[in-house]
């Protein structure tokens, strides 16, 4: 096996700002290539955040590290478990590496990685939100206006502005869906409660993500389920189903990134857990070019919501996979039919 790995800076259309992290624009990712001795490649990515303290820098050195001919398309969990022998952490970088397997078994067998998985993929079915990050109140009409096509947005909170926020939105779009991202702002129940309270006044916000901090009690956070008037989704709270117990005692759902986990496989397990524990599915993305988006999409019939936009918010993209006309995830339009399907821009 042969690897390849080089970062890669995303432009974004206007810098990117939630509660937990500062703007910041360009923003880097690190892609990810394995090529078989039969020439079968599969491509990865990692997208690291300083939320969970992962940088660029910290891929590219674990990177460094690898002996690609401990990796192979035929054994991906031989390959992800000395992944993981090789330091912990660094969930992003074994995404990467983990998205790169994937791609070429399911090249290998021929198949898109959605039937590589025995989930398949309904066209015209499922629909991704459309982020708003913090910003000014005229920023906040220019993001909205801008994303009219999109049926679902979703508004980032946690900012001193956040009334004048929501108000700008709802100038322009007085009656479209909307999810609210707290990104771990609300450091009290009390501040927690009053600002859900507050957001279900709106009358068309589906949901809460990830209100309070992810070390918040769980009798904290019992007593914040138990009175909101919204249903409450983790997000910062859960990586893997190792956190399921906790989220099923505190959250109604739970939001699952490929970036968290370690990539696609821990994030089918950790979809299906929560699935199977009652909680409402939803995957999430950070920002990301093609290839993460579109790895996440192929998991599409395990979740109830989907916000994997990461790519519409950059400038750059250097892929082609997965489409969000309308928000309306397809893969009618990809060249590729195996693997991620994922193919370079010319």
């Amino acid at each position: 096996m042969k690897l390849k790995f080089w970062p890669f800076e995303l432009q974004l259309t206007h810098p990117w700002m939630i509660a937990s992290r500062r703007g910041s624009n360009p923003h880097q990712v690190v892609l990810v290539e394995l090529t078989d001795t039969d020439g079968v490649t599969g491509l990865g990515e990692a997208a690291p955040s300083r939320v969970y303290e992962e940088t660029p820098e910290g891929v590219m050195a674990f990177c460094r590290q690898v002996d690609p001919g401990k990796l192979s398309f035929a054994d991906i969990p031989g390959s992800m478990s000395y992944l993981a022998a090789l330091a912990p952490g660094q969930m992003a970088t074994k995404c990467g590496f983990n998205l790169a397997l994937l791609d070429g078994a399911a090249r290998r067998a021929r198949q898109p990685l959605y039937d590589f998985l025995g989930l398949g993929f309904r066209e015209n079915h499922h629909v991704t939100s459309f982020s708003i990050g913090i910003d000014t109140a005229d920023i906040i009409r220019k993001k909205v206006i801008a994303a009219e096509k999109y049926p679902v947005l979703k508004l980032k909170l946690g900012d001193p502005r956040d009334r004048e926020n929501l108000a700008a939105l709802r100038e322009i779009s007085p009656t479209k869906p909307v999810r609210v991202d707290a990104n771990e702002a609300w450091q009290t129940k009390e501040q927690a409660l009053t600002m859900i309270e507050w957001c279900a006044k709106d009358g068309y916000i589906q949901f809460i993500e990830q209100p309070m901090p992810r070390d918040a009690s769980a009798a904290d956070m019992v007593w914040l389920k138990e009175r909101s008037p919204l249903p409450l989704f983790a997000d910062e709270s859960y990586h893997t189903a190792k956190d399921l117990a906790y989220c099923v005692e505190c959250f109604h759902g739970v939001n699952v990134k490929l970036v968290k986990t370690g990539g696609v496989s821990v994030a089918y397990d950790a979809l299906q857990a929560a699935r199977k524990a009652g909680l409402k599915t939803m995957l999430g993305c950070m920002i990301e070019t093609s290839v993460l988006i579109s790895a996440a999409a192929h998991l599409a019939e395990l979740t109830d919501h989907l916000d994997i936009d990461g790519n519409l918010l950059i400038t750059n993209d250097p892929f082609l996979g997965v489409t969000a006309d309308k928000g309306i995830l397809s893969f009618a339009k990809a060249v590729e039919k195996n693997g991620l399907r994922v193919t370079a821009r010319a």
